[in-house]
């Protein structure tokens, strides 16, 4: 093991509590006074075994990909993924993990030896605490990622509900703009629910889609030509005078698609089809 190595794990192992106690009152000092909590705590610790398991298998900053620091990257990762989930900030949790670095210099400077050792080991340190700081933002980003990619996904199944108006008739209210994320899911959720329901009729009201071009109009086609490969039948509403003259402006061919200018339009119709009457009752 290298000398600058064999000086910084021993460091670890002998002043643990010591580093841990400082590395908590650096934290915060430097988060704006945060506390430290008994989950965070225990972090603490898996952090400063692994960094020293690391230390003296001999790594360094510059292989800190390799399996010399595995226990060492599952813990950090494992703190980015939960703060990232319980939304804390991706300076807070670098900041974390760099207050480290104080209290490891404080360290090195009580045991002092020779000023180039010193040097070395000083710089070996600071190097490592960097990498490790980078490699919790890294997976901090990525776990923001995910938790913004899967709540967009929620957002938009949300925002596009299938709903079942009574047997074999399905509706869609689309609300906003119709992008081609959007209309995938709408394709993909109402041809699942008329699978589910058996469903042999299906509306799909645009009447709260501000624009229709022609990207929205092959969205809604290849929504109605997937319909009809499932052996079902559509309606599109919401077809209003302005949409009407930009559809017919466009040059887009609706034709064999039926079409409805109001919602009620379409579920007079849909109850004709299904054999359906609404009267009123006679007092």
């Amino acid at each position: 093991m290298r000398q600058e190595n064999q000086r910084l794990a021993d460091l670890l192992r002998d002043d643990q509590d010591a580093i841990l106690k400082s590395w908590t009152a650096e934290y915060h000092a430097s988060a704006g006074g945060r506390g430290i909590s008994q989950a965070l705590a225990a972090e603490q610790a898996a952090i400063l075994k692994g960094l020293e398991a690391g230390v003296r298998a001999d790594g360094s900053a510059a292989d800190f990909d390799s399996t010399r620091w595995t226990a060492l990257r599952d813990t950090l990762g494992q703190l980015s993924q939960s703060r990232a989930a319980q939304g804390e900030t991706a300076d807070v949790t670098s900041a974390f993990v760099l207050a480290i670095k104080r209290p490891i210099f404080d360290g090195l400077q009580r045991h002092r030896g020779d000023v180039d050792a010193q040097i070395e080991v000083l710089w070996a340190a600071s190097a490592i605490v960097d990498r490790m700081a980078q490699w919790t933002l890294s997976v901090y980003q990525r776990t923001r990622e995910d938790i913004i990619s899967r709540q967009q996904h929620e957002l938009l199944e949300l925002s596009t509900p299938v709903i079942k108006l009574w047997e074999g008739v399905l509706a869609v209210p689309v609300i906003g703009t119709l992008d081609s994320s959007r209309a995938q899911i709408v394709m993909e959720t109402l041809l699942e629910r008329l699978v589910e329901t058996g469903s042999e009729l299906a509306i799909i009201d645009i009447t709260g889609v501000p624009t229709v071009d022609t990207l929205v109009a092959q969205h809604l086609m290849k929504t109605v030509t997937a319909i009809r490969l499932m052996g079902a039948e559509s309606i599109i509403s919401g077809i209003r005078p302005q949409i009407a003259q930009t559809i017919v402006h466009l040059g887009i061919d609706l034709q064999g698609i039926q079409t409805k200018a109001t919602l009620a339009d379409a579920l007079a119709d849909a109850m004709r089809r299904t054999g359906h009457v609404v009267t009123r009752r006679t007092s």
